[in-house]
């Protein structure tokens, strides 16, 4: 679970802010392909956690992002990263 940057999103009538993002890896091929999960949380009612998911989807990473993810020192923050660039999401 990783902080970004707050965003309005339209959920049933009404704007929600999300401030947290959540990812894990549905599959991946080992080769060239991979399929993330994501979620997107509110603020939660306590300091450090995260409230009601707001937004979802997948999304599927393919070459050449692929061999630069998994070539990383980090690869948990690499996808992160790549996740929020997608969906023109910032991490805190």
């Amino acid at each position: 679970m990783k902080q970004i940057e707050p965003v309005q999103i339209w959920v049933n009538g009404s704007v929600q802010t999300g401030s947290w993002i959540n990812a894990i890896i549905r599959e991946d091929n080992l080769k060239d392909f991979a399929i993330f999960y994501w979620a997107i949380f509110e603020d939660g009612s306590e300091p450090d956690t995260q409230g009601l998911q707001i937004s979802s989807g997948n999304l599927t990473i393919n070459e050449p992002d692929y061999s630069v993810w998994d070539s990383t020192a980090d690869i948990n923050l690499a996808a992160y990263q790549w996740i929020c660039d997608q969906l023109g999401l910032t991490l805190i």
